[in-house]
């Protein structure tokens, strides 16, 4: 059985420095307690790891008690306001929001200012979106499906407003934001002035055309990676729609009634917040098979 892994699979550079750096903040900071206000990733595995390290994960900023204590940002970053009530109780933030995140929230900021409209595609309640949304101010519109689309138009149009911004969440299917950007170049009219910034991460391109190309080669499709991961869902579907037997996991327990007989080929792909500790001990139980 032929196995072939995705050379994206696993952290990007974002998740990679939020982990391991949160990891030595306990260690050098043994006397005080650390937060993560929210996971870090969204990967069960990895969570586990980290409060084993010490880190106390909250959903709530207000269930810091104790003086003397840090808060990690995670790196799907927060809402604007989480920095003032921080600095405003004394809690000392290490914030290791992704960089193309921070760089998404520069842009909503100096759009906002200039006067802009601003549409963003993301997926509904995701960490990533809330704090994105907070940065684009009261003209505003999510689009997460298409039936969004019509809303938004008319939610724009409402306002008298001649400027539009249309960005991204990171981790949003290239796929759906080239289906939205395609349908609100022919719906907006001609003298609105629309700006178009795709701001979906390289990291993420790269794991959806891989997963893509590598999907279409195989028998046997098996995306590795927490199923409240925005990225690694968005592989699933990929995946799934060019190979039929695709499958979603988070270990190799869930694989342990899988069969694979007739299978010659099999394709691994993982989500950005999927440790490559877990991917290899995956790839470790199909070579036994």
């Amino acid at each position: 059985m032929e196995i072939i892994t995705a050379k994206t699979a696993g952290f990007c550079y974002g998740v990679k420095r939020a982990v391991e750096n949160s990891i030595e903040q306990v260690k050098k900071n043994k006397e005080q307690s650390i937060y993560c206000l929210g996971e870090l990733v969204h990967n069960k595995k990895v969570i586990e790891k980290l409060e084993k390290h010490g880190i106390k994960f909250i959903n709530n900023i207000n269930e810091i008690k104790d003086e003397n204590s840090k808060l990690i940002i995670r790196a799907h970053g927060i809402e604007k306001n989480i920095y003032k009530i921080a600095k405003n109780r004394g809690i000392e933030l290490i914030d290791y929001t992704c960089p193309n995140v921070l760089k998404i929230h520069t842009i909503a900021e100096d759009y906002k200012k200039q006067g802009y409209y601003i549409f963003l595609t993301g997926t509904e309640g995701h960490p990533e979106v809330i704090g994105t949304k907070s940065h684009c101010g009261e003209n505003f519109s999510l689009i997460s499906l298409e039936k969004d689309i019509e809303k938004a138009i008319k939610n724009f149009e409402k306002t008298n407003i001649n400027k539009l911004l249309l960005i991204s969440q990171t981790t949003y299917s290239m796929k759906k934001f080239d289906e939205v950007r395609k349908k609100l170049e022919e719906k907006i009219s001609k003298n609105v002035n629309f700006v178009i910034k795709n701001t979906i991460c390289l990291a993420t391109e790269q794991n959806q055309k891989e997963a893509k190309e590598i999907s279409s080669k195989v028998d046997m499709s098996i995306v590795i990676g927490g199923k409240n991961s925005s990225n690694t869902r968005k592989l699933y579907e990929i995946a799934k729609e060019e190979c039929k037997n695709t499958i979603l996991i988070e270990s190799k327990i869930e694989l342990e009634e899988t069969k694979f007989d007739n299978i010659e080929k099999i394709g691994i792909m993982a989500g950005a917040s999927t440790s490559h500790e877990s991917i290899n001990e995956i790839i470790d139980f199909l070579n036994v098979k």
